[in-house]
């Protein structure tokens, strides 16, 4: 049996993304001299790999002359969602608060950033009464302990 098709994106078709996003309307060549020194593909990799990206959903083409130019069709922010929605689905069983629990269990974050996940749940809150913040504060603490 086939591998089973996934619209995510590989990490070498996230860089050519990352690089139509920036640069608009391209065509392979183009793309292939945008590459970073470090990351550099070769055409057919490159033009294999757009191809995928056409097939998934996420560019377009339109012929110029003899050459191909492509552009992207979904958009960054799009891209983005659609990505941690599939990792919020396959590693926290859909749960926004296993995801953040997860993102405020990690030691690495520092104090300026979590002030301003807090400011950024009390905006998208509504600034709820401090009854039910207490008790999602609680529940935090609670998931945490369970680790």
């Amino acid at each position: 049996m086939p591998p089973r098709k996934s619209n995510t994106l590989t990490e070498a078709e996230l860089r050519l993304m990352k690089l139509l996003w920036a640069r608009g309307e391209s065509a392979v060549s183009d793309l292939v001299a945008a590459m970073p020194d470090n990351e550099a593909l070769a055409y057919t990799s490159v033009l294999t790999t757009v191809r995928i990206l056409e097939q998934k959903g996420y560019v377009k083409h339109r012929q110029e002359g003899r050459a191909f130019l492509y552009s992207p069709c979904v958009a960054e922010h799009e891209a983005s969602r659609s990505e941690i929605k599939h990792m919020m689905q396959r590693f926290f069983g859909n749960s926004r608060e296993r995801l953040l629990l997860s993102v405020l269990g990690d030691d690495e974050i520092d104090p300026e950033e979590l002030n301003r996940l807090k400011a950024l749940i009390a905006k998208a809150t509504g600034d709820r009464p401090s009854g039910q913040d207490d008790e999602l504060a609680h529940k935090a603490a609670a998931a945490k302990e369970a680790e």
